[in-house]
């Protein structure tokens, strides 16, 4: 017999975990106790809601499943952001957390997480697809094993348990749970795809981040290459395609290129979207006039198919990658490299005399100096707007962004999380001032866990999307400016990590070159901080 805290821990080592996130609290020390005779490391965060991020991001790239733990009450709630921010990326995440006791649930408890207190169970259900109190130590295999299920089948996402202290010390026969398979379905409308694909006269491919889910980045570039059909991206489909490629019209929506508008434009007859609800953020700029003549909507979610873009739809309902290679199946592989050309250096500009450098610049500097491999986390700002029009993709895989529920200070922990995962890998965060206020302690995390991820800070002393939307839309701003700006180098400095500051983009580029050198030479992370023109008008505005 072994206690429920025991076997959880002995699941994660058979799960392949090598670190576990989140912030101790009583109701919740069985299991990191524990963790100790599994030797996995607990990875203190400095907010429940950054762990979350952080066993987000680690799910991204270990491909299996990620794992933060808080406890009853606060740290439970805090997990909630977390939540959310995950299901929007479609990220499988086990949520754990706890409660005084069981035995005593209906007395006055501190930090009661049972419906006498704050029921968290109730409030995950909103942002989970499975949220339940584990009550007694035969409940556990059942819970664990449906939440499992949950989180990685059809379009992955999170899950909560909640397990009560006593619970965790209750002994039960011990269990081992392997991560469950995925069965694919196959839509039945591949045969009407085909056909309307061979009689396009003018196509266009929308990619949205249900490619970065499916990892489906070779079948949609053979898919783009048989039919020669322009692409385009969603904003968090940004990534999914190399801009190199001569199909690559680039993005679309929130800092769209003028190329993907103005195809837009010419009239589309067929529109193929693949893994995007069509959010507002992605169709900005998208009027009626402009509506293609048929829709083919590839999604594992049914929900929005049809509803923001009301014109006849197929649907192809399913995993991406497997209908793709259904579809592709009889078809040759085509030599995709007669498509791409040589990536080439992008020419930098000096500041205007007086001004502060331009955000646009940043990003240029940025894509000179990283390696084409080098994986970018977009944080919520402008700043990854920015990215996401001039940010150029050499390979699929390489710029993760979330339009959707965008939780400021996600792309921190994203990059962490993703960094221990694939410590081999050059991890880069992209992100603002506003973002770093919300939650840059978390540069400190990385710091103590050897997660030498490359902090870029765009820093201009403001909210700056929500700062400028306001100035356009009614003329005038508040709260959207930083009294006291950040000094993001100082704020670094504070915790222990080596930074930059930088006043025009060539200071960018060579302090981006000088920290990969010694973040190789000490895994830690650096901070390299752009002061850029506070007045520059970045590519949102066409959002209503």
């Amino acid at each position: 017999m072994k206690t429920i805290a025991s076997v959880l821990a002995a699941n994660f080592k058979h799960w392949g975990l090598r670190h576990i996130f989140g912030i101790p609290g009583k109701a919740v020390s069985p299991i990191l106790f524990e963790l100790l005779n599994e030797d996995i490391e607990f990875v203190l965060s400095k907010h429940e809601a950054a762990a979350g991020f952080e066993a987000a991001g680690y799910a991204l790239l270990n491909d299996k499943i990620g794992v933060a733990i808080g406890t009853s009450g606060p740290g439970g709630t805090n997990l909630i952001t977390a939540a959310g921010q995950a299901s929007a990326s479609h990220l499988p995440l086990l949520i754990i957390t706890g409660h005084p006791s069981m035995k005593e649930t209906g007395k006055a408890l501190g930090q009661d997480s049972s419906p006498f207190g704050t029921d968290l169970v109730n409030m995950f259900k909103h942002v989970t697809k499975f949220s339940e109190r584990v009550e007694r130590g035969d409940m556990l295999q059942p819970y664990l094993q449906h939440a499992l299920e949950k989180a990685l089948s059809g379009v992955k996402g999170p899950v909560h348990l909640s397990i009560p202290f006593d619970v965790l010390l209750e002994e039960i026969e011990p269990f081992e749970l392997d991560l469950p398979k995925t069965y694919d379905m196959i839509s039945p409308n591949i045969g009407d795809v085909i056909e309307k694909l061979d009689h396009a006269a003018r196509p266009l491919l929308f990619l949205g981040k249900g490619v970065h889910s499916s990892r489906a980045y070779e079948e949609v570039q053979r898919f783009a290459e048989h039919w020669k059909i322009p692409v385009i991206t969603t904003p968090g489909g940004k990534g999914t395609f190399p801009s190199n490629h001569s199909l690559s019209l680039g993005a679309f929506g929130l800092g769209g290129t003028p190329e993907a508008a103005q195809y837009f434009h010419d009239k589309v007859d067929l529109l193929i979207v693949i893994g995007s609800s069509l959010s507002d953020m992605s169709t900005a700029g998208l009027s009626e006039a402009m509506y293609p003549g048929h829709v083919i909507h590839f999604d594992y979610n049914p929900t929005f198919i049809g509803k923001s873009i009301q014109v006849p739809t197929t649907p192809v309902l399913g995993d991406i990658k497997t209908n793709l290679r259904t579809i592709l199946s009889d078809i040759p592989e085509s030599n995709n490299e007669t498509f791409l050309s040589e990536p080439e250096p992008i020419l930098l500009h000096e500041n205007d005399p007086g001004e502060r450098m331009s955000a646009v610049q940043v990003i240029r500097a940025m894509r000179n100096a990283l390696p084409e491999d080098a994986i970018v986390f977009g944080d919520d700002g402008s700043h990854s707007f920015y990215g996401i029009q001039h940010f150029d993709i050499y390979k699929p895989g390489t710029y993760y962004f979330d339009d959707i529920f965008g939780a400021m200070g996600n792309g921190i922990g994203y990059s962490i999380g993703a960094q221990l995962a694939a410590p081999e890998k050059t991890i880069v965060c992209l992100v603002g001032d506003g973002c770093m206020f919300m939650h840059g302690t978390e540069i400190s995390t990385a710091f103590n866990y050897d997660a030498p991820v490359l902090f870029i800070v765009v820093n201009n002393g403001r909210l700056d999307m929500v700062e400028k939307g306001m100035r356009k839309m009614i003329g005038t701003s508040i709260g959207g400016i930083y009294e006291t700006p950040m000094d993001a180098a100082k704020f670094a400095e504070s915790m222990g990590l080596s930074a930059y500051t930088c006043l025009n983009p060539f200071e960018v580029r060579d302090c981006i070159h000088e920290a990969l050198q010694i973040m190789k030479e000490t895994n830690k992370p650096i901070v390299i901080e752009a002061l850029v023109d506070e007045n520059e008008i970045p590519p949102t505005m066409g959002r209503q």
